[in-house]
């Protein structure tokens, strides 16, 4: 009897495909240390980096360290009823956490768990907190305005769809603020926003999720928190954790404005989880690679090709500084990362001057292109003007007998910083900005007392919404500046019916 060599071939082929691989080993370890939210175990031998290992007691872990004797590992969450001796088991994968529109509206820790008490999350989608960065090639340039609200930024240090802006100062100086009026600002502007917390006080952090949702910016809105109580790996992983739910929406072609507040904090809790895991300590006691902590965490955020959707990804990553020193060591760091710092001063905060943006410190290296041409138009000669007032302002101080230049340089220089000047959670739309730096830009606040400035604007912004609709209606949709004969006749008009308080 002879077989036929298909005969052969398809019962080999029925055989693979009932055969079940029934035998699994997994790979499983001792834990020989743990304490301060770390762990070491002996007996992982082919763990990868990174990996994801769970406990006996159903904790997990990251793989950090991979040593010759045993493997460093950062403990997720509570670390109290882990024993020496316990088991800990790898798991194949890498850390991840969920991402989706379920997210949107929700505050949640950094492993994706909800802590607003509102209930489970119902989302399917998990993503690794941990991804490539887009490639060159995979990137288009920032020319996109993404609006603060905030004019002395929209006007100085113009921030893009896709760029990385550092807000940087000392504690207490309106930082936080500037992120909150930022997403308070895109409502209505096709944004999704992740605000990061990292390591601030829980009271705090509940005080700006009331704010977000009394304006109706927590619909749009994801909240990340990592309280000071928690333990260091999860205000370690919180900004990745943040990332990936961003990712998530940026490669699906939408928007997302993401604030890391502060990396800071972050880079203390790794050098603390790096120093217990016995890395040698660099410059400040923090590790070697702590820029490599940040520059892989920024370089996520782009603008992506029109192949891949067109979505972005904008970060501003917050920094304190001790004593406006912004030469330290992590300062310095992220400031050679991001796209240009939005520098706050202590002293310009404390004068009353808020938002307390140093001009000269700031700088935007994406500049104009991430403005519409009317705000282009009439911020050109802001930042001089500041700057020159600044210098003569000290200069002034010495001098009584000016001539008539350097006053009304001065005065300019007064009513310019008056006209920066903005209340809390007051986010103002472009076409007003365009209107108020119109009106100083070609003089007509010159002869408006520098305590009456406020009130000009307010009444000039409710008489262009009575009376001149379609000029703030040109200016928003098309991003071009009315004819200068249009405009000046509006602004005119209302300056001569605009009567300075008494007192001046």
């Amino acid at each position: 009897m002879s077989i036929k060599a298909e005969e052969i071939s398809t019962l080999i082929k029925q055989q693979l495909a009932n055969y079940q691989d029934q035998l699994k080993v997994d790979e499983v370890g001792t834990v020989t240390y743990v304490g301060d939210g770390i762990a070491r175990a002996h007996g992982l031998d082919n763990v990868m980096s990174s990996e994801l290992l769970q406990f006996s007691n159903g904790s997990y872990g990251i793989a950090q360290n991979l040593e010759v004797n045993d493997v460093g590992i950062i403990v997720l969450g509570k670390f109290d009823d882990i024993r020496e001796g316990d088991t800990v088991k790898r798991t194949g994968r890498i850390m991840e956490v969920p991402v989706g529109d379920e997210l949107i509206g929700r505050v949640v820790n950094p492993l994706g768990q909800p802590v607003d008490g509102a209930g489970p999350i119902k989302t399917t989608k998990t993503r690794p907190i941990e991804s490539p960065a887009p490639g060159v090639m995979q990137r288009q340039s920032v020319d996109e305005p993404l609006q603060t609200g905030l004019k002395a930024i929209d006007a100085l240090v113009p921030i893009g769809r896709g760029q990385r802006e550092l807000i940087i100062g000392d504690r207490k100086t309106g930082k936080t603020s500037i992120a909150i009026d930022t997403i308070l600002n895109q409502k209505g502007q096709n944004m999704i926003c992740v605000y990061v917390a990292i390591g601030q006080k829980e009271s705090t952090v509940r005080a700006q999720v009331e704010t977000l949702r009394k304006f109706g910016a927590l619909d749009y809105t994801i909240v990340v928190e990592a309280g000071p109580s928690e333990p260091a790996p999860l205000l370690y992983i919180a900004p990745y954790a943040g990332s990936a739910m961003g990712e998530d929406f940026m490669y699906r072609g939408k928007h997302v404005l993401i604030i890391f507040d502060d990396l800071s904090k972050q880079a203390s809790a790794y050098r603390e989880i790096s120093l217990l895991l016995r890395r040698p300590p660099g410059r400040e006691a923090y590790p070697g690679d702590i820029f490599y902590l940040h520059s892989r965490l920024l370089e996520r955020s782009a603008k992506l090709s029109d192949a891949l959707g067109g979505g972005s990804m904008s970060a501003l990553p917050i920094i304190e500084t001790q004593a406006g020193d912004i030469s330290a060591y992590i300062p310095t760091n992220v400031i050679s990362i991001t796209d240009g710092q939005i520098f706050l001063e202590s002293d310009l905060f404390y004068s009353g001057t808020r938002p307390a943006i140093d001009a000269g410190a700031s700088v935007s290296r994406v500049g104009g292109a991430a403005q519409i041409k009317a705000m282009k138009k009439v911020a050109g000669t802001l930042r001089v003007d500041l700057a020159s007032y600044r210098e003569l302002e000290s200069f002034a101080q010495f001098g009584s007998d000016l001539d008539e230049a350097t006053q009304a340089k001065l005065n300019r220089g007064r009513r310019t910083v008056e006209v920066l000047k903005q209340p809390l959670h007051q986010p103002l739309p472009v076409e007003k900005q365009v209107i108020i730096l119109y009106a100083l830009t070609h003089g007509f606040l010159d002869s408006v007392p520098v305590d009456d400035i406020q009130r000009y604007q307010d009444e000039l912004f409710a008489n262009f919404d009575s009376n001149h609709t379609d000029l703030l209606k040109q200016i928003r949709d098309t991003g071009n500046l009315p004819a200068d004969d249009d405009i000046q006749a509006a602004i005119k008009s209302f300056s001569e019916g605009f009567s300075p308080s008494t007192a001046k």
